[in-house]
């Protein structure tokens, strides 16, 4: 992966009155990632998003894309697609993406092959001659996605994308997410579904009233607000009086343990320690915690401390 970025946020300020939507954020996002930017409602990601797309200019701050200044013509190489969808309900599915598409640059032969190739890809080669308002919320979720990508953006920003889809076509549009990111695309990706963001995202930016308070790759997010937590899975008795070899006890329930440790490589000696005395191990394995445990935790921390 090309690790110099496509995009460039520097300080960042978006005021409306007396609030201040974003405040002062600055981040790079590395070609060919792909990207959360997360944070609860109101902390600022659409704004952010609006400033990227030039929908509404910062009032303080620089964005760089493709190391250029943003400027009115970069649009042509940005795919957004909105938590609001916005497709003209009347209309019929194919004549609306072969005019939005047009309006992308594509011609209207190049537009034509590029639709049929996308609804064969997400299984919807019937739909060209049905009205959006025939379809399930689900439904118009692929159509607004083949929108979003028709034109092959260099940059693709996806709002809440999976929502309205069941499991299986949440599996399918999340293949030819990772697809488009094969291919070169770099992709921010914006869901209060965190569990999705851990699956995909390599990198995340997590935004709390207008500031960022978190920024890192996933993995080492993950490592940094560890708690020496461990699971033991383990076959017949174990009798070990394991207060006096861990710090808590957490969870203890007929073949699982929960532990906590005072250090990371106490584990190994624990580990031993149990072998050594004929317990069968099945599984001894580091809990590190979720996004969706790291995300709470710290959104609750800084509105404590902007409380205070």
């Amino acid at each position: 992966m090309d690790q110099q970025p496509i995009l460039q946020l520097r300080h960042i300020l978006k005021q409306y009155g007396d609030f201040r939507a974003v405040n002062d954020v600055s981040f790079d996002l590395p070609k060919g990632s792909i990207f959360g930017l997360l944070g609860p409602n109101g902390a600022g990601k659409t704004t952010l998003i609006r400033i990227i797309t030039t929908i509404i200019p910062a009032d303080e701050g620089e964005v760089f894309l493709n190391g250029e200044r943003l400027h009115e013509r970069h649009p042509e190489i940005i795919g957004y697609m909105p938590e609001e969808r916005g497709l003209y309900k009347r209309m019929k599915v194919g004549e609306h993406l072969m005019y939005l598409a047009q309006l992308k640059g594509l011609s209207k032969q190049d537009a034509r092959q590029a639709i049929e190739s996308w609804f064969e890809r997400l299984q919807i080669k019937d739909w060209w001659n049905k009205k959006v308002e025939e379809l399930s919320k689900g439904m118009q979720q692929k159509i607004q996605f083949i929108a979003t990508v028709v034109h092959k953006p260099q940059l693709l920003i996806l709002d809440e994308p999976f929502s309205g889809l069941d499991p299986v076509n949440t599996e399918l549009l999340k293949e030819e997410i990772m697809r488009l990111r094969e291919e070169g695309a770099t992709i921010i990706f914006s869901t209060h579904r965190m569990e999705q963001v851990e699956e995909i995202c390599e990198r995340i930016v997590l935004i709390n009233r207008g500031q960022k308070i978190l920024e890192g790759d996933v993995q080492d997010i993950r490592q940094e607000y560890k708690e020496n937590l461990f699971e033991i899975r383990y076959r017949g008795q174990l009798d070990l009086p394991l207060e006096s070899e861990v710090q808590a006890v957490v969870e203890n329930k007929p073949g699982r343990l929960v532990i906590k440790l005072e250090r990371e490589q106490d584990s190994n000696a624990l580990l031993r320690k149990l072998l050594d005395r004929g317990i069968y191990i099945q599984a001894f394995e580091e809990i590190l915690p979720s996004l969706n445990e790291i995300f709470i935790k710290t959104v609750n921390e800084k509105t404590q401390t902007a409380v205070v």
